[in-house]
C-alpha cells in the first residue's frame, strides 16, 4: 500500500502574510503575492500554501480560491510557533545599494533580529528606503524558512546610535586597527549584544575614538585581513551564530 504523501509538501510556496492566522481562518492575498501563486506557482484550489505571520508561527494553508487578482487561503494546521531569535543586532553603516542589499539579505538568513542602518562620515549613501528593505529581508526570510522576520530599524546617525546605547547590550566594534579575537569576546559574552561594522573608508580616527570610549563597546578583530564592510558584517555575523547563537541548537 503506498504511503500517504506528506503534507503540505515540502515544495509548496512559502510566503509571509498579514496576520494573526488561527485555524481554519482565512486569508485574502492581492497584489504582488497573489501573482506570485497564481502566475508563477500557479496553484489551484486545493493546493498547499506555507505560511508564515510573524506573530503565531509557520502555518499550511490550503487554497480556497484562486482568482485572477486574488488568492484566498484557509489555514489548516499549525507548523511551527514563532522562533526565539537570538537577541544579537548588527547596526551596520550604510553601504552602496547592492552591497547594502545583500548585508540584509545575508543577517536575515543567518538568524540576526535586527539590522540596524548607521549614518557616518564616510557613508556612500545616508538614506535607505523602508519599503524595499523590509521586501528584502521577507524574501530572505521565506528562503531560508525564518518564522521571524528581522527588524529594520530607522536610519541613525553614529553619535545618535552611541548616545541612546541600552545599558544591558554589548557593543562589539570591528575595528581594522585591532581588538580583542572576535571568537574569544563573543564565547565570553552572555546576554544582549550587538555588532557596530563601518562603511567601505572605514570609521575616521574621531568616530574611533569615541566608540572605544562607549561604556558598552569592546572593539574585536576579525583576523588578520581587512574585509571589505558586507564581508565583515556577514562573516561577524556568522560566528556570532556559531558560538553564541542558536548554531549549535538541536533542530528538527
Amino acid at each position: 500500500m503506498p504511503a500517504t504523501p506528506a503534507w503540505p509538501p515540502r515544495s509548496a510556496p512559502r510566503l509571509f502574510v498579514p496576520g494573526p492566522l488561527t485555524e481554519g481562518g482565512e486569508i485574502t492575498l492581492e497584489g504582488q503575492q497573489a501573482h506570485y501563486l497564481g502566475k508563477v506557482m500557479r496553484v489551484a484550489v486545493g493546493d498547499a500554501v506555507v505560511a508564515c505571520d510573524d506573530m503565531t508561527g509557520e502555518w499550511a494553508c490550503e487554497v480556497v480560491s484562486a482568482g485572477k487578482r486574488d488568492v484566498v487561503l484557509a489555514a489548516r494546521q499549525r507548523l511551527r510557533s514563532r522562533e526565539d531569535v537570538p537577541d544579537f543586532v548588527l547596526c551596520a553603516a550604510l553601504l552602496k545599494k547592492p552591497n547594502f542589499d545583500l548585508v540584509l539579505e545575508k543577517a536575515t538568513e543567518l538568524g540576526a533580529a535586527a539590522v540596524q542602518p548607521v549614518v557616518t562620515r564616510r557613508c556612500v549613501a545616508d538614506k535607505l528606503n523602508p519599503e524595499r528593505a523590509l521586501t528584502i529581508v521577507t524574501e530572505a526570510a521565506e528562503q531560508c524558512a525564518r518564522t521571524a522576520l528581522p527588524r529594520v530599524e530607522p536610519v541613525t546617525k553614529l553619535d545618535s546610535l552611541l548616545r541612546d546605547w541600552p545599558h544591558d547590550r554589548a557593543l562589539f566594534f570591528a575595528d581594522e586597527q585591532g581588538g580583542e579575537p572576535a571568537a574569544a569576546a563573543f564565547t565570553a559574552h552572555s546576554g544582549p549584544a550587538a555588532l557596530l561594522v563601518g562603511p567601505e573608508g572605514g570609521f575616521d580616527e574621531e568616530e574611533r575614538a569615541l566608540i572605544r570610549a562607549h561604556p558598552q563597546a569592546r572593539a574585536i578583530t576579525l583576523g588578520p585581513r581587512i574585509l571589505r564592510a558586507e564581508t565583515a558584517c556577514i562573516s561577524a555575523v556568522g560566528l556570532w551564530m556559531a558560538v553564541s547563537g542558536d548554531w549549535s541548537a538541536p533542530h528538527s
